[in-house]
């Protein structure tokens, strides 16, 4: 029993968290694409195509950690 309250109180504190990441991905989805909309340079468009399509996928199955790691990928090749 002592093990099912842990297990569910991890749960409750990580909800927000998850719920914070699942913005925070959607947010910067929408700036990898204003970037492509603008012309990159050609050394950031692989870099930032490459991120659009993990992020997406990511954001897909719920992997909102691995979506923000495509996104942090995005903006370094932006120089942000």
């Amino acid at each position: 029993m002592r093990l099912t309250l842990v297990t569910l109180a991890g749960l409750l504190l990580a909800g927000p968290v998850l719920a914070d990441d699942k913005a925070a991905c959607r947010d910067g989805i929408a700036m990898i694409k204003d970037a492509l909309a603008k012309p990159p340079s050609e050394a950031a468009l692989p870099k930032l195509k490459k991120a659009l399509r993990v992020a997406e996928r990511e954001q897909g199955e719920g992997e909102y950690d691995e979506c923000l790691d495509a996104v942090g990928d995005a903006k370094r090749a932006l120089g942000q």
